[in-house]
């Protein structure tokens, strides 16, 4: 008896120092420090004083123009073909507990849609994607075309995307990539990129002397707060940008923060849900383009006030028909203040987390969540507008704060996200010790990450309307 127990004794030791090993090997305490002290801020803001040196800022007469591309794959298809966009079978993007299934068929039609404007030697092209997000890898290879042709650097191409969940997986690579994405398939990538690129070359193309307007409209009983309810806040704005060509073709541009999440989970065919709705109603009493760009949507979930395609139909109609009724009202001009800049940003440590204040090494987080040391932030003025783009699902609670600064020296804000790049939730700094899926599942870089890219995104936009 005294043997069996001094082995069991044994026994519980060697588990005890196995899990002692585990745990200093594989896992660590969450890093508190003042981000402003790290050697990742201090690299971010060298790059930010480099980057203003180069800023494109001009005033002159606009010229504008529009392009789209059809991004609907065809399925089921006999064989891949990229180059036609025909897949033997794409999962959707968006919900994980479609657990990667392919998509059934297409319900309305996706599109890559760009709007190129044109100050003197500035070119800037907005381009709106209906697609859950703009992957890091479709944005650098659409980047590389257009920077062959038509010699466009990255900070000239905004991008963004609807955030629709019923758009093309497939994209994504690694345990978070896949789950959402469903299993990874290199040519959903190629196409995703192609559409990018054809679309900016026809907006490009088609450039021709126009004039522009600015403004919003007050939406605020379509979305709501879904991380903390009333007691958090929204963004309301629903902001809009017009371009008419000389020729009489007109073109609208939105942005709405709440998420594009009409449809649900057990939706299996393509569709643009919402956002999609709206381009649609713009689309036919205009006659013209519209596009549309996820606002900051981070912790926003819409109120259509039905469900299911009907409400799909009746949100999207609804926004449409109030930019529309506001449309007649905008003054346009064809002076403008056209400029760009972009900031590369250094990326604090992973903190995937599992439990408060514990949080995987970061060499082992990279295995389940691979994303790169850097990320992208940029600013588009446009006369005394800045429209900020973010690579994440960025808080519609940080972008007011945004907002309201510039608004106090006499400017307006627009923030968006998806710009071709995935860094996860980026939410007030209060919420982070929350459970749930945005602030534990979905923080993939710490405690202060919030407070940091708040930071440089308004120092971005200090630096676009600073003389």
């Amino acid at each position: 008896m005294n043997k069996l127990r001094r082995i069991g004794l044994r026994l519980g030791a060697a588990v005890l120092a196995a899990v002692a090993v585990a745990f200093a090997v594989c896992l660590d305490g969450v890093d508190y420090q003042p981000y402003f002290r790290t050697p990742y801020y201090a690299a971010t803001a060298a790059r930010l004083e480099a980057a203003r040196t180069n800023r494109l800022l001009e005033a002159g007469e606009l010229e504008a123009g529009f392009g789209r591309a059809r991004l609907t794959p065809g399925v089921p298809a006999l064989a891949d073909e990229v180059s036609k966009g025909q897949f033997r079978s794409l999962p959707l993007a968006g919900y994980g507990d479609r657990r990667g299934r392919p998509a059934t068929g297409v319900h309305d039609d996706l599109f890559v849609k760009a709007i190129a404007l044109r100050a003197g030697r500035t070119t800037v092209v907005l381009v709106g994607m209906d697609a859950l997000i703009v992957p890091r890898e479709v944005a650098l290879a659409a980047c590389a075309e257009l920077e062959r042709d038509p010699h466009l650097r990255r900070e000239q191409i905004y991008l963004s995307a609807t955030h629709t969940h019923c758009s093309l997986g497939g994209w994504g690579e690694g345990v978070v990539g896949e789950a959402f994405a469903g299993p990874y398939q290199p040519a959903a990538r190629q196409w995703m990129a192609a559409c990018i690129v054809t679309a900016v070359r026809n907006a490009v193309a088609d450039l021709r002397p126009a004039a522009v307007g600015q403004g919003s409209v007050a939406c605020a009983e379509f979305v709501r707060n879904r991380l903390v309810g009333n007691l958090g806040r929204v963004d309301p704005e629903f902001s809009y940008l017009v371009v008419r060509q000389a020729s009489g073709t007109t073109a609208v541009l939105g942005s709405f923060a709440a998420h594009a999440t009409v449809l649900s989970g057990r939706v299996m065919e393509f569709s643009a849900d919402y956002p999609g709705a709206w381009q649609r109603g713009v689309e036919k009493a205009t006659g013209g383009l519209a596009v549309f760009l996820a606002g900051g949507v981070g912790s926003s979930s819409p109120v259509p006030g039905a469900g299911g395609f009907d409400g799909v139909e009746r949100m999207g109609s609804a926004l449409a028909q109030r930019v529309l009724e506001r449309l007649p009202q905008t003054p346009v001009t064809n002076q403008v203040l056209l400029g760009a800049l972009g900031l590369e940003v250094a990326l604090p440590p992973l903190h995937l987390r599992v439990a408060d204040h514990v949080r995987l090494r970061p060499w082992l987080a990279a295995r389940l969540l691979p994303v790169g040391n850097t990320t992208f932030l940029q600013g588009v003025r446009l006369n005394d507008t800045v429209w900020l783009s973010t690579p994440c699902d960025f808080s519609a609670e940080l972008a007011l704060g945004i907002k309201d600064s510039l608004r106090a020296r006499g400017l307006r804000a627009v923030i968006t996200s998806f710009n071709g790049d995935y860094i996860g939730y980026i939410i007030p700094s209060r919420y982070y010790h929350m459970s749930g899926y945005e602030p534990r599942v979905m923080s993939f870089f710490g405690p202060n990450i919030s407070d940091y890219l708040d930071e440089f995104v308004r120092r971005l936009a200090r630096a676009l309307t600073q003389s």
